[in-house]
């Protein structure tokens, strides 16, 4: 017998959160073992393409599956991450918007509409990501040193020309 969710403590309508090396995956529980979740066409078996789907695929699919075929061997956790921050919506009204949405075709964005903003949407009313928010302050903080260390060497640069300039022969 599959170990079951509940040993975690997993509720129906809790946020599963999958941890997939590069990224993490997304998906909502909603009891018999099984979680509704958003997902770009790929093959299970090439990790590399399925990461240039979930960069380059315009749209996904609402799919339910069994807990243990999404999560795999991958590590993975009930984490309702913005509970402190939004009211969660009501359990049965999570379970029963996720299961309508099963089968459906959807747009996909990596930084707009991914699997995360799906099951945020579908707990909170909101659409949120904490990926993107995290990938975008580090790129931010990135582009910043970038910045600063163009900026001293160009400063340097300066002080050096104007120093051999004020030099006398």
């Amino acid at each position: 017998m599959a170990p079951t969710l509940f040993s975690d403590g997993a509720k129906p309508g809790d946020l599963i959160q999958i941890f997939r090396g590069t990224y993490t995956h997304w998906a909502v529980y909603i009891g018999g073992d099984e979680v509704v979740h958003l997902i770009p066409p790929c093959s299970d078996s090439d990790m590399f393409n399925n990461l240039l789907m979930l960069v380059d695929s315009p749209k996904a699919t609402v799919r339910r599956q069994k807990i243990w075929d999404v999560v795999r061997s991958n590590r993975f956790r009930v984490n309702n991450l913005l509970d402190d921050e939004y009211e969660p919506r009501q359990r049965r009204v999570i379970v029963r918007e996720a299961c309508s949405l099963v089968g459906w075709e959807m747009p996909y964005c990596l930084a707009t509409n991914n699997c995360e903003h799906f099951v945020t949407k579908l707990r909170y009313g909101k659409p949120e990501s904490r990926q993107v928010k995290d990938a975008a302050l580090i790129g931010g903080a990135a582009l910043a040193g970038v910045g600063i260390i163009a900026l001293g060497a160009a400063l340097i640069a300066l002080l050096k020309d104007d120093d051999e300039g004020n030099t006398s022969d």
